[in-house]
């Protein structure tokens, strides 16, 4: 038997959701009847509209779409506007106030508190410039990773740009294949780091190369699989293929399809495609896509695993881990990834850097997959002056070991099935443990990532030092917590971590990061990683030598364990909206 929330889609899905969420929005908050309001967020959602949590009823977050991460000029400025005007809820949050943009781990942004009755205004002004918010949650193929820098890169290994929007267009945007057994996460990677992160994907192309026909042609290998949530991370297996850019399209498309079909629709736990190369095997697939497609096989070509560096443990001298500095664009020109703390940004900041993005570069933004922007096209006779600018003074191209490492999901701030809060917290860890904490000189990496429950949208399991949300009793209180596990990476073989300490009451995690920290800077070789002390030291030891401890450290929302309507603020949450957007019960000014 289906799932109920496949019958949910059955009734509407996929383009013809929009139609219905406008009128909602004309109608207001009221008219979207309360026995069927779980049923319309499932499928707001394909249309980037998620209803935030209870407690913030009528609010909303929307989550953007921009493919490869690439923001055209006018369109982080569309977006920061956007931000400014309609992005501000009932409640400041402590530390960035009203009015802010959240980067995301896919190369996209999302937007919180908008109104119900706002969406449409919204959609309108982003819309005007390009930038959709189509098909960017749900059970769809959520927005596609690249290489950030895809097509302009001067040693990009496989042009990649011109396919990333082939399947943007043709695949993504056909509606047949709207309704997903669960959502669906595409990589497509042509550089040689590795930064698209092809092994935590559904599908992804991987850059390789072989022999045709006698001569040397390049291409790429093809795995599916891979994923990080539910405690169940799995990382994307080889399919035994090499594909030419000209056959990389339709075989993407075919796993989808073939996914869409025969993807497990009865349990949501088990419905990702991880466990459905888990039930069919990678020899299975290849050879339904043999038949499936109208080209001959081949065999999977040398691929440069071994050389990817991007969040893999290695140390610098062997390649970057990141986007964020000044880099290499062509011989006149360079682009300049800025380091956003947690990702979030307020829209007056997200202005100036629009700004920025024009009178230096050409005005185009790209977005990494470690919540960061990178203005690109600056020549390199500018990029002096650039550097000088008072907003890299927040925003640094080359920030501390901790802000530069440091990722966050969403956390219950709006997320409703978070367990912990995510950002603010992890904001003011960084900063403690930048206070606190001093490492070699050599240490210029130290990836700590923080999600806030195991569906893992911050990629704990991938980090150097991955923490979960979780709850805890402390002194007879139920308090927030955190899991908190070491040496996870993504590289030639993917690593998850391995668990050393588990519900630390929230308070105490900066404690134990420092003790894990500082035991690694003192029993570390000389240039050891890391990812590098934690594989020859092990998990086991690591949890003995450093526990979790009290400090000085103020937790924000220590007891809150999700109670409060929002993790900040006292009192009852908003009322609901009326069609102009004032909440119910209060008088309008005009």
């Amino acid at each position: 038997m289906a799932h109920k929330k496949e019958d949910v889609k059955a009734g509407m899905y996929g383009d013809a959701v929009r139609e219905k969420l406008e009128e909602f929005a004309e109608s207001g908050w009221e008219s979207i009847p309360e026995d069927e309001r779980e049923e319309w967020f499932t499928r707001f959602k394909f249309w980037g509209v998620f209803h935030q949590r209870d407690g913030q009823e009528s609010y909303f977050m929307m989550r953007l779409n921009n493919c490869g991460g690439v923001l055209e000029p006018e369109q982080l400025r569309a977006i920061a506007e956007v931000a400014d005007e309609y992005a501000r809820g009932p409640a400041e949050n402590p530390r960035w106030g009203n009015g802010w943009i959240d980067y995301t781990t896919r190369q996209s942004i999302q937007l919180h508190w908008l109104k119900l009755e706002d969406i449409p205004a919204i959609w309108e002004k982003l819309e005007a410039v390009g930038v959709s918010s189509r098909s960017a949650g749900g059970d769809t193929m959520r927005n596609i990773s690249g290489c950030a820098v895809a097509g302009k890169d001067a040693d990009e290994y496989v042009p990649t740009r011109g396919l990333l929007d082939e399947i943007e267009d043709g695949i993504r945007g056909d509606d047949d294949l709207a309704n997903l057994p669960r959502k669906f996460n595409i990589s497509v990677t042509g550089c040689k780091q590795g930064c698209a992160q092809d092994s935590i994907n559904d599908v992804a192309l991987e850059p390789a190369h072989r022999p045709v026909d006698g001569e040397h042609v390049r291409g790429f290998n093809v795995r599916v699989g891979g994923g990080l949530g539910g405690r169940e991370p799995r990382k994307a297996r080889s399919l035994d293929l090499f594909v030419t850019p000209e056959h990389a399209y339709e075989t993407v498309r075919e796993f989808v399809e073939l996914y869409c079909e025969e993807g497990n629709r009865q349990n949501r736990n088990k419905n990702r495609a991880r466990f459905f190369v888990d039930d069919w095997g990678t020899e299975k697939i290849r050879e339904t896509l043999d038949e499936r497609l109208d080209f001959d096989l081949m065999h999977a070509g040398t691929d440069f695993r071994d050389e990817y560096t991007y969040n893999a443990g290695k140390s610098d001298d062997e390649g970057d881990h990141d986007h964020v500095g000044v880099h290499d664009q062509t011989e006149e020109l360079s682009y300049v990834g800025v380091s956003v703390p947690v990702g979030r940004m307020p829209a007056a900041d997200a202005l100036k850097l629009a700004d920025l993005a024009d009178e230096y570069g050409s005005g185009e933004v790209r977005l990494s997959r470690r919540q960061n922007p990178l203005v690109m096209d600056v020549p390199d006779e500018r990029v002096d002056d650039f550097l000088e600018e008072p907003l890299l003074e927040t925003y640094s191209p080359n920030p501390s070991v901790f802000t530069r490492g440091g990722m966050a999901c969403t956390g219950t701030e709006f997320c409703s099935i978070a367990l912990a809060e995510t950002k603010t917290r992890m904001a003011e860890t960084l900063g403690w443990l930048q206070r606190n904490v001093d490492v070699p000189d050599d240490v210029t990496q130290l990836k700590i990532h923080c999600s806030g429950c195991t569906a893992d949208c911050g990629q704990a399991m991938s980090a150097d030092i991955g923490l979960q949300g979780m709850r805890a009793r402390k002194d007879g209180e139920m308090v927030e917590a955190m899991d908190v596990g070491v040496g996870g990476s993504i590289g030639q073989e993917p690593t998850f971590i391995d668990w050393v300490h588990q519900r630390v009451p929230a308070d105490e995690v900066p404690g134990l990061l420092a003790n894990i920290i500082e035991t690694y800077a003192e029993m570390r070789n000389e240039g050891q990683t890391f990812r590098e002390w934690v594989a020859a030291t092990g998990h086991e030891t690591i949890a003995e030598l450093a526990e979790p401890e009290e400090t000085d450290y103020v937790d924000p929302c220590l007891t809150d364990a999700k109670q409060a309507w929002y993790p900040f603020a006292d009192g009852d949450g908003p009322a609901p909206t009326d069609a102009e957007g004032t909440p119910l019960g209060v008088e309008s000014d005009d």
